[in-house]
């Protein structure tokens, strides 16, 4: 399943350090689970409107950083700025949050707000892009414990999109896609930052994948950050 949950943060007080052009900055972080060592002395900043993706190889430490950056995870040392409270920041993390007795349909109308939306129709009509997109629009009403993987993973993304965030955290969230489905997915939120200004933060161990796309990588080794820049270098 897929964590699919919106929620906001607050930003830490006091901490002259940190540049306000900054959405995310990681000074000196550690993080540990008992004897293993999740982030090694992790130095690390999003501005507004970038796309990252992180890379890694499994247990590098993408899913750790991902939840520091969402509030899921406070540091053992080192010091975290998150965004304030007026920030909305929509995560996909590989515990796909789906309701399986109901259809595709019925889970990606949990994300209707009318704070978000004029009408009922304008977010319908985004329901109906999004899906034409990732050509899901035949199977909205499958139930969703009738579903595959990959069509679990495609409505977990397009309800965090249909959330409208200033902010999207991805975990790895198109491991059941095949390539050219994942590369819609990534169109899609290429798409939404360039037309919303949407703040992309993904992870995938996937780095010739990544590589296709405008953005910076980030890349962890053993829990430490060993490269940022772009993707011609790794």
């Amino acid at each position: 399943m897929i964590n699919n949950s919106f929620h906001r943060t607050q930003s830490p007080q006091n901490r002259s350090n940190f540049t306000s052009k900054n959405l995310f900055y990681l000074e000196d972080v550690t993080v540990t689970f008992g004897t293993t060592v999740g982030l090694r002395h992790v130095q690390f900043s999003v501005e507004k409107g970038e796309v990252v993706f992180i890379t890694g190889a499994s247990g590098a430490g993408k899913t750790t950083l991902l939840k520091v950056l969402a509030g899921d995870i406070e540091p053992d040392s080192g010091r975290v700025k998150r965004p304030d409270s007026s920030v909305f920041i929509s995560q996909v993390f590989q515990d796909l949050r789906v309701f399986g007795n109901l259809s595709c349909r019925e889970n990606l109308n949990f994300s209707y707000d009318p704070k978000f939306y004029n009408s009922r129709k304008e977010f319908d009509k985004d329901v109906m892009e999004l899906s034409r997109i990732v050509g899901i629009t035949d199977r909205l009403d499958i139930k969703m414990k009738n579903a595959n993987g990959g069509l679990k993973q495609k409505i977990a993304i397009i309800r965090a999109l249909l959330s409208r965030p200033d902010i999207i955290v991805c975990d790895e969230p198109t491991s059941s896609l095949d390539a050219e489905s994942a590369r819609k997915i990534f169109d899609i939120l290429n798409l939404y930052n360039v037309k919303r200004k949407l703040t992309v933060i993904w992870a995938s161990h996937n780095k010739e994948l990544v590589k296709q796309f405008s953005g910076r990588i980030v890349h962890l080794d053993g829990g430490r950050l060993v490269y940022s820049g772009h993707a011609c270098f790794i």
